[in-house]
């Protein structure tokens, strides 16, 4: 252990009596504490939402009511069957009504947003060309790989989102099916893309679009019609619902054209031998031509609890407080000179509470590591599963390989990675003012611990 020690950090601090922001709401696990390698122990700071956010409470108590009444979705005549069944189908009639789908619309459910893309990518029309910026997050970047992709460079402004796209469609040969892909929320800078006006521009050029809205439905509402979108995909677990699953919900079209995702029970009408000992299979033309097998009835009701509980909370209230949490975490950060806030759009592009950074001087698994053993915060380092955006807002070489998270550059190169903030409904103003006090010690006194690399992670040296 180092000779120094750090100033106490102030761990007492009351919410915000700004009458503009609403209580956390409460989230499972608000009250683990975790110990300290300097010893003692602190309440958890979980500032990893953009990864996994915590459950609601209100999720997890839902879910245990109906636990014991679990049974097979669509397979059986008995009680608890025909009670989850319902269960099921009125989840999926849940969240179509939180993303105010069209009336023809269908919502499948899938086990996360990769999933949902994927998904997608397998029903692609013929011929079809997919554009996507290289921004996306990979489960928006790579599903795509059977298709013909136009990978589209990084804009600075929402506007050159916009004109870059517009030049790409207009361009493209021959003039067929298209489909863009693009994120609401960066999950690396918390930026909002202009959905909006990138669904008219695919639109006005005969494409489709697609929004991968993971990081952006925990934070702000999300329609279909609003904002004219083809396709929506995000995960329960970014959406404080536990259990493994996700939601693409759209057109039917493509999907009823495509074949099954998954080959099984649950997608199939009637299967029957044919005279030449061949089987004949009628598919559904529903969503439960993507769904076979037996559905996550759990992770179902997962979602749609959450969609209640978001919806009666009030996003206006959760939106405030959320910019009030942000406003505290950048102003904070703008007071220690050593740390780089990352950025495609500036200071004042709107954002959601996912915030990236590097301090000068400090490697950031280091820096994430000290942040998680001396304080008790959870943040998350690396690439962030977005390794072109995040090297070309380092400014490294964008064919660089690299692994999500990976701590350590290749022998004589730099080190490149960045450390991600994140927050959300369930954040309490302590965790984040412990947060920002935290890196202001770290960046003036130094890690009070000695660390070391283990197994491809820096994690603090107890020999």
């Amino acid at each position: 252990m180092s000779a120094h020690t750090h100033a106490a950090v102030d761990t007492a601090a009351v919410e915000s009596a700004d009458p503009c922001c609403a209580a956390p709401l409460p989230v499972l696990g608000r009250d683990v504490t975790v110990p300290l390698v300097t010893g003692g122990e602190v309440t958890y700071a979980a500032l990893d939402y953009a990864a996994s956010a915590p459950a609601l409470q209100r999720v997890w108590d839902d879910v245990a009511a109906y636990a014991p009444y679990y049974g097979s979705v669509h397979r059986g005549a008995g009680y608890l069957s025909q009670l989850s069944t319902d269960l099921f189908e009125n989840s999926r009639a849940t969240v179509a009504e939180f993303l105010d789908c069209r009336p023809a619309d269908q919502v499948v459910f899938t086990r996360s947003t990769t999933d949902s893309l994927n998904l997608l990518a397998a029903a692609l029309p013929a011929d079809c060309q997919v554009f996507v910026f290289e921004t996306e997050h990979h489960a928006s970047l790579l599903p795509w790989q059977d298709a013909r992709v136009t990978y589209l460079d990084a804009p600075r402004t929402p506007q050159q989102a916009v004109a870059i796209l517009e030049r790409a469609l207009a361009d493209r040969e021959p003039h067929g099916p298209a489909l863009v892909c693009v994120t609401g929320a960066s999950n690396v800078t918390g930026e909002l893309w202009p959905v909006k006006e990138l669904a008219a521009a695919a639109h006005a050029h005969g494409a489709r679009i697609v929004l991968d809205a993971a990081q952006l439905a925990p934070h702000h509402p999300v329609s279909v019609q609003d904002l004219d979108v083809d396709w929506i995909a995000f995960s329960g677990h970014k959406l404080y619902a536990p259990f493994g699953s996700g939601v693409l919900a759209g057109r039917a079209d493509w999907l009823q054209d495509a074949e099954p995702y998954l080959a099984g029970g649950g997608a199939s009408r009637t299967v029957a031998r044919r005279a030449d000992g061949g089987v004949d299979v009628e598919w559904h033309t529903t969503a439960a031509r993507h769904e076979a097998g037996s559905p996550n009835v759990i992770g179902v009701y997962s979602i749609a609890s959450v969609c209640k509980a978001l919806t009666e909370a009030g996003f206006d209230a959760l939106v405030a407080r959320e910019r009030h949490l942000i406003a505290t975490v950048r102003e904070g950060l703008a007071e220690v000179p050593e740390v780089k806030v990352l950025s495609l759009f500036g200071d004042d592009a709107p954002r959601v509470g996912v915030i990236s950074f590097v301090v000068e001087g400090w490697n950031s698994s280091h820096f994430a590591a000290a942040l998680s053993a001396e304080y008790g915060i959870g943040v998350r380092d690396g690439l962030f599963c977005a390794h072109p955006l995040v090297r070309t807002l380092l400014g490294s070489d964008p064919q660089t390989q690299g692994e999500c998270g990976a701590p350590e550059a290749a022998p004589g190169e730099r080190s490149l990675n960045a450390i991600r903030v994140s927050f959300g409904a369930g954040t309490p103003d302590e965790h984040v003012q412990r947060f920002v006090g935290a890196v202001k010690e770290l960046v003036r006194d130094g890690a009070q611990w000695k660390y070391r690399t283990e197994d491809g992670r820096c994690v603090p040296d107890r020999g």
